[in-house]
């Protein structure tokens, strides 16, 4: 299939029972789950009766799964405890993600907090994460996707070349890929409307990573106006990126056979409605 389309779905009651039972219901070709509270640093054990059944359905129905990992992770923080946290709740979302046999798993790409200059920030994202990618040496192990920022604050990562960097400080690991999210980049200052507005942005991405580095698409449209620099997701045809730019999307080489996860508002019915919606644009 050229782009599956699907979303991101609760688990809390049971990975397969819970979660999957929502991908059924939104018709999703495609799942994004968490492994832990997405805002707290706690690392659960899983439920290895659940794990294996989602892993195996998810293989059957050939349903690539994904791992958003916490939001509090920050490699370019000035706390000490913030980057040690940031290496166990990550290191969680890995082994999690192979456990339940994810392809990836979602980190923000953080800030340089406490005023210190993205060089410092970016050099310690290099001590820390490094050795995280380094111990994925499992064939089943996950890729690991940055998602660039809206751009808000001392953001390490917000427009198309700003991981030309931070893949530099990681020395292009073979382990990394990108996760695009398509609100954040529009509102970071890529104005993916208009012609060709989105095939540009792609361009300009494939230029600064390379090409096949892009894993995962959050597609999301955007509550705000192009560089906003705010990250509140609308619904697909909602927002001020529109359809179109969607519609493109699923036609620029870099985006072959890479699927597409809503993180949208409106609850099952808003999601179930997004899914189509893009799988309408898709299919054409």
């Amino acid at each position: 299939m050229r782009n599956p389309v699907g979303g991101h779905v609760p688990v809390a009651g049971g990975l397969h029972s819970v979660g999957l039972s929502y991908a059924h219901d939104l018709k999703a070709e495609t799942v994004q789950v968490f492994v832990a509270n997405p805002r707290g640093w706690a690392t659960p054990a899983g439920n290895p009766r659940q794990d294996e059944e989602f892993r195996a359905v998810c293989a059957a129905e050939s349903i690539p799964a994904y791992v958003h990992a916490p939001y509090l992770i920050n490699f370019g923080s000035h706390t000490g405890a913030t980057v040690e946290k940031s290496v166990e709740s990550l290191r969680h979302s890995l082994r999690r993600g192979r456990d339940i046999g994810a392809l990836g798993v979602v980190v923000h790409t953080g800030s340089a907090t406490g005023g210190r200059d993205r060089s410092v920030a970016l050099k310690q994202v290099r001590e820390y994460l490094l050795p995280l990618l380094d111990e994925l040496t499992h064939d089943d192990d996950p890729y690991l996707l940055l998602e660039s920022t809206a751009g808000q604050g001392a953001s390490l990562c917000s427009r198309t070349w700003d991981f030309g960097p931070y893949f530099e400080a990681l020395d292009a690991h073979p382990k990394l890929g990108v996760c695009l999210d398509t609100c954040h980049i529009f509102a970071a200052g890529h104005d993916l409307t208009g012609p060709s507005g989105m095939h540009q942005t792609l361009d300009l991405l494939v230029d600064t990573v390379g090409e096949g580095r892009l894993k995962l698409i959050h597609a999301n449209d955007s509550k705000d106006v192009v560089g906003a620099h705010k990250d509140r997701h609308e619904n697909i045809g909602s927002g001020h990126i529109g359809e179109d730019p969607f519609r493109a999307l699923m036609t620029h080489p870099a985006t072959e056979g890479v699927p597409l996860v809503i993180e949208t508002p409106g609850g099952k019915e808003g999601h179930a409605a997004d899914v189509e919606r893009l799988k309408k644009l898709r299919d054409g």
